[in-house]
């Protein structure tokens, strides 16, 4: 009798115990190659992908503006709460950082920002925004529904992991520079390397994009009040035009990139705001232009903030104005290029082309938009890349920043078990590389 019952308990352990998808035991090439494919199978389980789903339709339905999102923080904090996830919070107001496996080195994070943007949703669907004048018209509900679902896959199989998974929820990715204030507030500690993805509209479903080296733009901002003398637009022997010499302070700013530049070395100087005047017949006393300037290093991004400054200064003298020239440093800071280290090129490609076949990890050429994920490459290793949602039964999807843009659900089990296979694959690789000696790390998990 007693041979019978324990035959019973194994075969009921076998049955519903908990399942292992990679454990030490299958580091082998062969093991490592099938947790992609196994991590990709649990996202799309109907429970779970209804779970992100749900979690990103409210996220939708209450946008908020950069370090406004405590709703959405609090809501993160509440699913990891569930998910018996520790984590650390406030970080850069809204933010939050959660940890997942043995608390000690090697570290890898993996991140989401979760800020909207100020432009009214045109879209009609049951789960449109609630919130006059904000939109989550950029994906960053969509990315937070996926760090959830990578957090998920993660805790179900914490006990195989060979490290320390580190979930960073970023605020204020839309120019506010929440990735260089999660930074300032420890959210790197003990961090080895860094994974972000991004949304696209171009790129098809079960496909994803990137490259090594430069991928976004860095960039930067400008304002500039002309001022002359106003009048009457009868006799402006009597006034001094600010519309004119604004006029050519434009003329000349495009000079930098087509007379200046390396033309091998992608730049873009753009006006896209200029107010001055209110009638017809009158001078007006001030103008205002505003802009953006990108370009992909550093080096590059620096010379075009000189030169602009010069140039306005300049064209406003000779045209007997005065200028002023604000980069708003303080509301939207010069933002780095997004330079993907090319020492995770091929782990990327590796642990995508086993989830998806490496026919669908395609190159992508450089994008002149910014992304603030680079404060963090930066600081450490980094490597971020597009998920495609394009499908044709869906037609033509808009460009992110559009009032009608929308999210290819079908992507979020792509995206979040792609965040954990890359997260996973880099403990496991970096274990079996160099088995890590003691060391010292700072242990305020």
């Amino acid at each position: 009798m007693e041979f019978y019952m324990q035959v019973a308990l194994i075969i009921v352990l076998f049955v519903f115990g908990p399942t292992t998808i990679f454990s030490s035991s299958s580091v082998s090439s062969n093991g490592l190659s099938e947790i992609p494919f196994k991590l990709l199978d649990f996202a799309q389980k109907p429970q779970v992908f209804d779970w992100m789903v749900g979690i990103r339709r409210k996220i939708h339905e209450n946008p908020e503006l950069g370090y406004e999102e405590f709703e959405t923080s609090e809501l993160v904090r509440a699913e990891l709460d569930k998910l018996g996830i520790d984590y650390k919070y406030p970080i850069a107001v809204t933010g939050v950082v959660g940890f997942i496996g043995t608390r000690k080195p090697p570290f890898v994070a993996i991140r989401a920002d979760m800020d909207a943007l100020a432009m009214q949703e045109m879209v009609e669907w049951e789960h449109k925004s609630k919130v006059p004048g904000k939109m989550h018209a950029c994906g960053h509900d969509a990315h937070v529904a996926m760090l959830l679902g990578a957090a998920k896959i993660l805790k179900e199989h914490e006990q195989d992991l060979q490290g320390t998974v580190v979930l960073l929820f970023q605020p204020a990715e839309e120019g506010g520079a929440g990735a260089k204030k999660m930074i300032d507030g420890g959210a790197l500690e003990n961090v080895n390397a860094i994974f972000g993805l991004h949304v696209a509209n171009h790129v098809p479903i079960a496909e994803v994009a990137s490259r090594p080296g430069p991928f976004f733009a860095g960039s930067g901002f400008f304002e500039a009040t002309i001022s002359g003398k106003g009048g009457h637009a009868a006799i402006p022997q009597h006034a001094i035009d600010p519309i004119l010499a604004a006029s050519n302070v434009i003329v000349s700013l495009q000079h930098l990139v087509s007379r200046e530049a390396d033309p091998l070395d992608s730049q873009v100087v753009t006006v896209g705001k200029f107010q001055g005047g209110d009638a017809f017949n009158v001078i007006p006393d001030s103008v205002r232009i505003g802009g953006t300037f990108r370009a992909f290093t550093r080096e590059s991004l620096m010379q075009l903030q000189q030169r602009i400054k010069e140039v306005i200064m300049g064209q406003a003298s000779v045209q007997r104005c005065s200028a002023t020239v604000n980069f708003l440093e303080d509301e939207k800071p010069l933002s780095p290029p997004t330079i993907n280290h090319k020492d995770l090129q091929e782990h990327f490609q590796n642990v995508a082309g086993d989830m998806l076949g490496i026919h669908r990890v395609k190159d992508h050429q450089p994008l002149m938009g910014s992304e603030d994920f680079a404060y963090y490459q930066e600081a450490i290793p980094g490597y971020f890349f597009l998920l495609g949602m394009a499908d044709d039964k869906l037609g033509p999807l808009h460009m992110p920043h559009s009032p009608h843009f929308q999210i290819n659900e079908d992507a979020l089990p792509f995206g979040a078990a792609l965040h954990a296979s890359l997260a996973i694959r880099y403990l496991l690789e970096l274990q079996q590389e160099v088995p890590l000696p003691a060391q010292e790390y700072h242990d305020e998990l």
